[in-house]
């Protein structure tokens, strides 16, 4: 009988395989079909793209997938040394989004050139592509967890729960109970310890009295109990897919404005799906990585904020103005932050 475990890999590999496979072949079946109706109904162009991705998928898996696979559950002492990147989230970005994208630029590019508008792959192409890397990204955060049992103890690049305020208590500060007592040189006169009073290690050479907090803060990280406390209760693989998705959403929206007719049927297509893509780059790295930050501000906000106002300025409010505000603020938060705070006007503590 086969072991959770056991059950468990073969699960999450079927998974991702599906998650490589799929969207391929729905895309391509979709631009076959397309080809169909640009050849006036000819099967020979259906079915030569049909072939086309049975083939791309099949060297795939032979050539890149299985490969991989084989060697991360025969090297995992070598890969569990890798953590600045995800080897698996490489591959995959690399064999599946990259062609899907490929496919979805060369179907606008022949419909304009042939001046048909046959198809312009409303919603199902992105969200199938985003909701696969989605499942991949969740496949690969969730696979150290255990799918049983209840989440005490788990650690796997979550942070424990907040603890909260409880009381407030008023202590003395340091400079009460240093002595007033000096010499003739101002220096502090050095106390018995256990009297009370502060030892002689505490020395006070540029005239300044070290000041502690006026509050002590007591934290408890107790739950509520009762019929009520599973609202307190923090699960990280429910978190998981709630971080997950979100942390994609605006690069869906970004491929959702392209697929209005006037923005799928020009040039801007082009320019939309390579930035699209370089945001899928981020997969890479794991959540924990510090790289993120900047990554999801060069590949993500910049590029997006630029391409976003050109769109609104040539064909309306194809794109939320949310999204606007959103990569706005985050990259003027980040240069305001990173950059200007080292400036020496904005470098004084007393200004705010």
């Amino acid at each position: 009988m086969l072991s959770g475990k056991t059950v468990k890999l073969v699960l999450y590999e079927v998974i991702q395989f599906a998650c490589l496979s799929v969207p391929i072949f729905v895309i391509m079946e979709r631009f076959a079909s397309l080809m169909r109706h640009v050849r006036g109904g000819d099967l020979t162009a259906y079915w030569l793209v049909v072939a086309a991705s049975i083939a791309y998928v099949t060297s795939v898996s032979l050539l890149v997938w299985v490969p991989l696979k084989y060697f991360i559950l025969t090297s995992r002492r070598f890969i569990s040394e890798i953590t600045a990147w995800r080897p698996v989230a490489l591959a995959y970005v690399i064999v599946c989004p990259l062609p899907c994208f490929g496919i979805l630029l060369a179907s606008s590019k022949v419909q304009t050139d042939g001046g048909h508008r046959f198809d312009h792959f409303t919603e199902l192409g992105v969200s199938l592509v985003f909701t696969s890397l989605i499942v991949v990204d969740i496949v690969e955060r969730i696979r150290p967890l255990p799918l049983t049992g209840q989440a005490d103890g788990l650690e796997a690049d979550f942070e424990l729960p907040s603890p909260v305020l409880t009381h407030l208590e008023q202590v003395a500060t340091v400079s009460s109970q240093l002595s007033p007592e000096r010499g003739q040189n101002g220096s502090l006169r050095q106390v018995e310890p256990g009297t009370g009073s502060l030892g002689s290690r505490w020395r006070d050479t540029d005239g300044y009295a070290t000041r502690a907090s006026s509050a002590s803060y007591l934290y408890s990280s107790r739950f509520p109990s009762g019929c009520l406390g599973f609202l307190w209760i923090r699960e990280p693989r429910v978190e998981v897919f709630v971080d997950s998705f979100l942390f994609w959403m605006d690069t869906t929206e970004m491929l959702r404005a392209a697929e209005v007719s006037s923005v799928y049927y020009s040039n801007w297509i082009f320019p939309i799906h390579i930035v699209a893509y370089l945001s899928t780059l981020r997969l890479i790295l794991p959540p924990s990585s510090p790289l993120l930050g900047v990554l999801g501000v060069f590949l993500q906000d910049l590029p997006f904020l630029v391409i976003r106002i050109c769109l609104v300025a040539l064909f309306g409010y194809v794109t939320p103005l949310l999204y606007i505000m959103k990569n706005l603020f985050v990259c003027l938060t980040y240069v305001y932050f990173i950059f200007l705070t080292k400036l020496k006007v904005f470098n004084r503590t007393s200004m705010f």
